[in-house]
């Protein structure tokens, strides 16, 4: 449903604040290669991510990719809508233009049940709710099995 970018962006968001709850700022570099992504695209991500505040970085020795207390806590919402626009929640299951109860596509009433509850979903949940819900389990967060 969401694009690689989306995808990329919260596989490094949790890598992030997990490396930051054991003290430390990874690097776009480290972050690509432990979320199985291209590392320049990582980098614009990154880049992205951090002019729009959702994410911070720092240069030098000790520099890296870090969140905040008020980072942690934007809804994966907030986070999708930056990267795929205001629209993603409401766009057709089917990609028509102009879909709705009067003009339904094939997937119009199951889709529109789908999306609300992923709106919900995404509303009332962070990256550090899926950063840290599986109480001290490994988190796997590249495309390919081990």
């Amino acid at each position: 449903m969401f694009s690689k970018t989306s995808q990329y962006t919260l596989r490094a968001l949790v890598y992030i604040l997990l490396e930051n709850s054991k003290g430390r700022n990874p690097g776009f570099r480290e972050i690509a290669r432990e979320i199985d992504s291209p590392a320049e695209f990582t980098g614009k991500i990154l880049q992205d991510l951090a002019r729009k505040k959702i994410v911070s970085s720092a240069k030098g020795k000790h520099g890296g990719f870090f969140l905040t207390e008020a980072q942690r806590q934007i809804s994966l919402r907030t986070i999708i809508e930056h990267i795929e626009g205001e629209n993603i929640f409401q766009s057709c299951g089917f990609g028509l233009k102009y879909c709705d109860a009067a003009n339904p596509c094939p997937l119009h009433e199951e889709y529109a049940t789908i999306r609300e509850q992923l709106q919900q979903y995404m509303n009332s949940h962070t990256i550090s709710h899926l950063a840290f819900q599986t109480d001290g389990q490994r988190i796997y967060l590249k495309r390919e099995a081990l």
